[in-house]
C-alpha cells in the first residue's frame, strides 16, 4: 500500500520555490512550532486569521500573483527556506529521546485531538490522545495510531436566546484538512472489508501525519456500504447502543485489520479506554491462524503485550452490551476463536452486575495484564471499582497508573515558547521533565512575564467579542445574549475561567450557587471579578443541557453587569485563548470524579493559577504556593461554594489587586513563576511518556525480546 500527498485534493498546485509549504502543511508539526506557524503567518496575515489558521484553506485562497510575489521577496523565501530545513531535519531525525527503545507499538482511541481543522473529537480523552501521538513523534518513539475519520465532526454548539444547547454536525471538510487517501497498489482509496459482519461492512482509510507518527483514520461513509452502515463512523458516541457496537466492531477489528493489510508490524497494543478493545480479539485471532498458537497460549500473548488505560471514575461510565445484541454480531467470531459462548461472555462479565451484559471495561482489564488509572488518586478509585474483576479486597488490584501530561509545546503560548528558549536554551524540550532547569524561570523579569499575560489576557478578550460581533452581524442577536456571550468582557479585571464538558459531575454551576454573595464578589467597585464559562453537553445529557441554561441565564441577568460570559462552542482554538488568556482557572467536580483533568495543567503552564478541589492530577500538582485548593474530603454544594467564595474574597482578589511601587501584582507574579516551574516538567507529555515507557512499554519489549532469544536457541 502506498500514501501519496497528491491523493490529497486540497493542497493547490505551488511553485517550486515554494513547494515546501504544502508538505508543512498536510503535516501537523507546524501546529506545535512557532516558527512554522509564523511562516504561514508571514503568506497572508488577514488570510491567516480569516482561514481560522487553516494553512491549506489560506494556501487555496492565495492567487498565483501572490503566490509569484512571495517567490521573490527574499526576506520571506530566507524564513521559508530555514522552516523547511527544521521541518526536514524534524522528520529525517532518527534519535529516539529515551534510555532504551521499545518495540513497535499501535494506539487504538475513540477519538483524538489534534487541531481544529479535524473535528474528531469531543472532549479531554481525545485531546490526551492526540497529545500522546505528538509527544511520540518529539521523542522519536516507533507509534502507529488507529482512530475514525467521524466525516460528521462532533456538535457544533449553538446557544439559543433561551440559553439552551442546540446542536449541529461540524462536517470534516475534506478540502482543507490535513488528511491524505491511503492508496492501494492500483492508485485507488484503499479499503477493507471488516471481518464478521454480515451483510459485509466496508471501511476507507484515510491518514493524518503527526510529526513523524501516522495516525490511521476509518471511514465507513463510503459507496460501497448501505445507509445504515455508512452511518457507522459518521459520528462521535452515537447514543444508539446497536450502532454503537457496530462502531467498535469496525473501531478494534477493523483497525487491526487495517494494520495487517498494510503491513504495519508491531508488538505492544496500547488501548485507550474500551471503545476499541475488540482489537484484543482479532489479535488473539491472528496469533492462532498466522502463528498457530492455541488458543490459551494465544490469549496469554495478547495479555503479556497488551495495555489499557482506563479514564472511567464509576463502573456506570463504561459501554455495556447485552447478550443478545453481542450474540447476534460475534456467534460465527467466537466459533472461528474455538470459544463457547459461555467462554466468550465470561471475559466482558462484570461481577458486580453479572446479567448486565458484556461490560467492554471489564474486558479489557481481563485481557490486558497491563493497566493503568491516569492519576495517583484515579488509581486508588479505580482499585476500589474494579476489584471484584480481580476477586480481590481492592488492596492488591494489579492496576497501576501513569498521571496523564500534556504537549508543552502545543499548549504553550508561543511568546512564552520564545521567552523559554531564551531562559532555559534552545534545547530545554528535550529536558522538559528535568525540574533542575525550570528553575531559570524564577530569573523572568517580573514585569515581562505581566506584559506577556495581559497580551494573552487582552488577546482573549478580544477574540470573544470578535465572536459577538460576527454572531451580530450575521444573525442579529438580543442584546442580552451579546453580553451573555461576553461583549462587555474587561481585561483589566481578575479573571476567573471554568471551561469543560457542561454534565453535572463536574458541578459547572457550584460559583453560582449564592447569586447575592457571587453579587457582591463580582461587582466590588475597587475590585471586580468577571467569570467566564465554556463547555459543551453531551446531546443527550439533557441535565448537563440545563445546567448550561442555568448559567447563561445567569450570564444575562443585568445585576451582573455583563461580568459572567458563556463562550460558545468550546474547543481546541478557544481552549487556546482561555488558558492563556485567564487569571485563574476553576475546577469544583463532585469528589472523587475527577479521573485528571488537563485543563487545569495547560493553564498553569502559562502561568493561568489552578483553583480546585483535590481531586485528578491537583492532589499530585499542588504545592501550597503554586495555586489554591478548597473543600473537604468529601463534597457538599453548600460547603464548597461558600469555601470557594472565602478563598476569592480573602487569598485570590487581595493578592491579584495588591501592587507594588512599579504597578504590577509581585506576588501575583510569583505565584505565576512557582505555577510554571512545578506544573511543567512534572505534568509534561514528556514525563507521561517516559511513565508509559518505564513502566510497559519498556518491560513489555523486554519480555518479548527475551522469548524470541530463547526460540531462536
Amino acid at each position: 500500500m502506498i500514501t501519496d500527498p497528491s491523493a490529497n485534493i486540497a493542497i493547490p498546485e505551488l511553485p517550486k520555490e515554494i513547494e515546501g509549504l504544502g508538505e508543512i502543511a498536510l503535516n501537523l508539526w507546524w501546529t506545535w512550532n512557532p516558527k512554522g506557524k509564523n511562516i504561514f503567518r508571514r503568506l497572508n496575515p488577514y488570510l491567516w486569521k480569516e482561514s481560522g489558521h487553516n494553512p491549506i484553506e489560506m494556501l487555496k485562497k492565495l492567487s498565483s500573483a501572490q503566490m509569484e510575489a512571495l517567490c521573490r521577496d527574499e526576506n520571506f523565501m530566507r524564513e521559508y527556506r530555514f522552516v523547511y530545513a527544521l521541518f526536514s531535519e524534524y522528520m529525517q531525525d532518527k534519535t529516539v529521546y529515551s534510555e532504551e527503545e521499545p518495540l513497535p507499538i499501535a494506539y487504538f482511541c475513540a477519538e483524538y485531538g489534534l487541531h481544529h481543522s479535524v473535528p474528531i473529537y469531543s472532549g479531554g480523552l481525545g485531546f490526551l490522545a492526540g497529545d500522546i501521538l505528538k509527544e511520540s513523534s518529539d521523542m522519536g518513539l516507533p507509534m502507529v495510531g488507529i482512530g475514525f475519520m467521524y466525516p460528521q465532526g462532533y456538535i457544533r454548539q449553538i446557544i439559543g436566546s433561551d440559553g439552551w444547547q442546540n446542536g449541529t454536525n461540524e462536517p470534516i471538510n475534506r478540502d482543507t484538512a490535513p488528511i491524505e487517501r491511503v492508496l492501494d497498489e492500483k492508485g485507488g482509496h484503499f479499503t477493507i472489508q471488516v471481518p464478521f459482519i454480515d451483510p459485509p461492512v466496508y471501511a476507507a482509510v484515510w491518514k493524518i501525519n503527526v510529526g513523524r507518527v501516522t495516525l490511521y483514520l476509518l471511514d465507513t461513509d463510503i459507496k460501497q456500504n448501505d445507509p445504515w452502515d455508512r452511518e457507522i463512523s459518521s459520528r462521535l458516541y452515537t447514543p444508539d447502543m446497536n450502532q454503537r457496537l457496530r462502531q467498535q466492531i469496525v473501531l478494534g477489528i477493523g483497525g487491526y485489520r487495517v494494520l495487517e493489510e498494510l503491513g504495519i508490524e508491531y508488538s505492544i497494543l496500547h488501548l485507550n479506554e474500551g471503545h476499541p478493545a475488540f482489537a484484543l480479539f482479532e489479535r488473539v485471532r491472528a496469533f492462532i491462524e498466522n502463528e498457530g498458537l492455541k488458543l490459551d497460549e494465544a490469549i496469554d500473548e495478547v495479555r503479556k503485550s497488551s495495555i489499557f488505560t482506563t479514564h472511567t471514575p464509576l463502573q456506570a461510565g463504561t459501554d455495556v452490551y447485552g447478550f443478545d445484541m453481542m450474540s447476534h454480531y460475534f456467534e460465527d467470531y467466537w466459533k472461528r476463536l474455538g470459544m463457547d459462548k459461555e467462554r466468550f461472555m465470561e471475559f466482558g462479565l462484570n461481577p458486580d452486575a453479572p446479567n448486565a451484559g458484556f461490560n467492554m471495561t471489564v474486558f479489557g482489564l481481563k485481557m490486558c495484564n497491563h493497566r493503568n488509572a491516569v492519576s495517583k488518586k484515579h488509581r486508588n478509585v479505580t482499585r476500589q471499582i474494579w476489584k471484584s474483576v480481580f476477586d480481590s479486597d481492592g488492596k492488591k488490584v494489579p492496576i497501576d497508573y501513569v498521571t496523564n501530561g500534556i504537549h508543552l509545546p502545543t499548549w504553550l503560548g508561543d511568546e512564552l515558547f520564545e521567552e523559554h528558549d531564551r531562559m532555559l536554551g534552545e534545547n530545554w524540550l528535550h529536558m522538559q521533565d528535568n525540574e533542575a532547569i525550570w528553575t531559570r524561570l524564577g530569573e523572568i523579569d517580573a514585569r515581562r512575564i505581566w506584559e506577556l499575560h495581559y497580551i494573552y489576557k487582552v488577546r482573549m478578550v478580544n477574540f470573544i467579542r470578535e465572536r459577538v460581533r460576527r454572531k451580530w452581524a450575521d444573525e442579529g442577536i438580543d442584546p442580552l445574549v451579546a453580553m451573555a456571550e461576553g461583549v462587555m468582557l474587561d481585561p483589566d479585571v481578575l479573571t476567573i475561567g471554568f471551561a469543560r464538558r457542561m454534565t453535572a459531575y463536574k458541578r459547572p454551576d457550584l460559583i453560582l450557587h449564592d447569586l447575592d454573595r457571587l453579587d457582591k464578589i463580582i461587582n466590588n467597585f475597587a475590585r471586580p471579578v468577571q467569570i467566564i464559562f465554556a463547555g459543551k453537553a453531551h446531546p443527550s445529557d439533557n441535565p448537563g443541557k440545563k445546567i448550561l441554561q442555568h448559567i447563561f441565564k445567569t450570564a444575562q441577568d443585568p445585576r451582573f453587569r455583563g461580568r459572567i460570559a458563556f463562550v460558545e462552542d468550546y474547543g481546541e482554538s478557544v481552549a487556546k485563548y482561555l488558558v492563556r488568556g485567564c487569571d485563574v482557572w476553576l475546577n469544583n467536580p463532585l469528589l472523587p470524579m475527577e479521573a485528571c483533568g488537563t485543563s487545569g495543567m495547560k493553564a498553569a503552564i502559562n502561568g493561568t493559577l489552578h483553583c480546585s478541589s483535590l481531586d485528578g492530577w491537583w492532589p499530585e500538582g499542588y504545592n501550597g504556593r503554586n495555586g489554591w485548593v478548597f473543600g473537604g474530603e468529601h463534597s457538599d454544594d453548600a460547603a464548597d461554594a461558600e469555601a470557594l467564595y472565602d478563598t476569592i474574597e480573602q487569598k485570590i482578589v487581595p493578592l491579584f489587586y495588591t501592587l507594588d511601587a512599579g504597578n504590577i501584582p509581585k506576588g501575583w507574579i510569583e505565584m505565576m513563576k512557582e505555577s510554571m516551574m512545578s506544573v511543567s516538567p512534572r505534568f509534561s507529555g514528556r514525563r507521561m511518556m517516559k511513565d508509559y515507557l518505564g513502566k510497559f512499554y519498556i518491560p513489555i519489549s523486554k519480555e518479548l525480546m527475551k522469548e524470541k532469544k530463547g526460540e531462536r536457541s
